[in-house]
């Protein structure tokens, strides 16, 4: 159900499904019984209806006390798309924006609805003056912008709500914020009961060991686009979504503006209806992009970041994470954007370019958030990195690079197998390098008519080149994550070396 019918329907019934009435109920209990600054969190799958649950909360408390309810949101779209749900439960609200500098009004309401930039900057300013606040509401808890709040409304009892009860900065851990936790019904239930669609997910092996960390804990920006803008990647998605998702509405998440940007460039070249999607694009531009998005059957949307909260399109069908990343929170939020069902939709695709499924398991897996919220730092050390992530890799030519290679009869190379025969032949494990790097270069050259197209095609090599040093270290006894990338970078300059020997061998012998 989409959000506007979910919507239409709340305001012509009242009505809401019964594992929202129970949840609701929890929350009353500890709002009845509980300290009244108690601090609580509450977790539900994104299409769960988080938002539906705490306008009936706001409702309710406000029928039973003499108090008002501030909710406090991230950004301006989830502001008006909150007040207007409240709106939608009789319940009388005034959106705190920018433009608000004081509240001369503010008795004629019994429930405000703030971006916390502005609400915190309003109260530094002493300009703005909130009384008499009984429940605060924290949409979107897990983020740390709201913490700089709470101390305003210690007398407040606090309700925070999020799909993933995990901060998005690990030093600053939610269970230091909020006294308990309360879980909703989680995805594989709401999907049994048919609220939610089930994903389909199909995942492609990537070498991530080119990405670098930054201060945030995720990957950076920069070396995402410095790995999934190269041509191998951009086939590789082209690939995917020819294989899988041909025809269907498709969202593709990245992380840079540069990939989809390039992303949005392959799939015009191709043929394919595609838009590009990012922060700078201006609201005029976003609303047209989206109404086509949203009417065109076929559509092709590639976004960075921004469609990862507070955009709702029932009608995807498919969702591609073009990119890897270490945010839980993220990886529910982009796979939430295709959960919702619809009479016709049951299913929705998963494609993943980043290891995600690898690395946090599937969207609809069972988690013990219970667990992640007491110990957060448990959990994140026991996810598996990406080099444990790849040792399980089997590489796989893709069609369109085997068909490049087409005057080769074996392209395959069984680096563990070779290991074994020179360790029985008392030979340098270096021999499994030379000998591979013999076949890639025979490979590039026997299929180019030039050496510049012979050390063109060797970049299509990239990933196989990846795949078999991994394969090659893990036969060793020991090897560092230094020594593996300078292993490739190494591979990568003998093998153009040997294709330039190799070509001129060729022309001296048609000579």
């Amino acid at each position: 159900m989409s959000q506007k019918n979910l919507e239409l329907e709340i305001e012509e019934k009242k009505e809401l499904y019964a594992y929202q009435q129970g949840d609701i109920d929890a929350i009353f209990e500890r709002i009845n019984n509980a300290p009244r600054n108690h601090h609580l969190l509450y977790q539900l799958p994104t299409g769960g209806g988080k938002t539906v649950v705490f306008s009936e909360i706001v409702r309710r408390y406000l029928s039973y006390n003499d108090k008002k309810v501030l909710v406090l949101t991230h950004r301006i779209e989830l502001c008006k798309q909150t007040s207007k749900m409240l709106k939608g439960f009789n319940v009388k609200n005034k959106i705190i924006n920018s433009k608000i500098k004081e509240l001369p009004d503010q008795d004629e309401y019994s429930c405000f609805v703030a971006m916390v930039e502005t609400l915190k900057n309003r109260l530094n300013d002493e300009k703005l003056k909130i009384g008499n606040i009984g429940l605060v509401i924290i949409d979107e808890a897990h983020y740390n912008s709201f913490r700089k709040l709470l101390s305003s409304f210690k007398n407040s009892f606090i309700l925070g709500v999020t799909a993933t009860p995990l901060s998005s900065n690990i030093k600053l851990p939610m269970n230091e914020n909020y006294d308990e936790l309360i879980i909703g019904d989680p995805i594989n239930k709401l999907i049994e009961n048919g609220y939610l669609a089930k994903a389909v997910t199909y995942s492609y092996d990537v070498g991530l060991t080119s990405l670098k960390v930054g201060i945030n804990g995720d990957y950076t920006v920069k070396s995402s686009d410095d790995l999934y803008t190269n041509m191998v990647m951009q086939e590789k998605l082209l690939h995917a979504y020819t294989e899988k998702s041909l025809g269907k509405k498709t969202l593709i998440f990245n992380n840079g503006i540069h990939t989809s940007l390039y992303v949005y460039e392959t799939f015009k070249e191709a043929g394919y209806p595609i838009k590009h999607l990012d922060n700078t694009t201006s609201n005029e531009e976003r609303k047209e992009i989206l109404s086509w998005f949203k009417h065109t059957p076929d559509a092709i949307l590639t976004s960075v970041g921004i469609l990862t909260t507070g955009f709702d399109e029932p009608t995807v069908e498919t969702i591609i994470l073009n990119r890897a990343t270490k945010s839980l929170t993220l990886y529910f939020q982009m796979i939430g954007r295709g959960s919702r069902k619809l009479p016709h939709k049951d299913n929705f695709t998963v494609i993943d370019l980043g290891n995600n499924a690898a690395r946090f398991g599937l969207w609809s897996d069972p988690i013990d958030w219970q667990h992640i919220f007491k110990s957060p730092e448990f959990y994140l050390e026991s996810l598996r990195n990406d080099t444990e992530i790849e040792l399980h890799f089997k590489y796989m030519m893709s069609p369109e690079i085997r068909a490049k290679f087409a005057n080769t009869a074996v392209v395959e190379f069984d680096v563990e197998d070779e290991h074994r025969i020179a360790i029985s032949q008392n030979l340098r494990s270096k021999v499994v390098l030379d000998k591979s790097l013999d076949q890639h270069a025979s490979m590039c050259v026997d299929n180019a008519e030039t050496i510049n197209e012979a050390k063109n095609l060797s970049k299509l090599l990239s990933e196989d080149i990846e795949c078999r040093i991994r394969y090659f270290t893990n036969c060793l006894s020991k090897s560092s994550k230094n020594y593996r990338e300078w292993l490739v970078e190494d591979y990568k300059t003998k093998l153009s070396l040997l294709i330039g020997k190799k070509y001129r061998e060729k022309i001296m012998n048609e000579d």
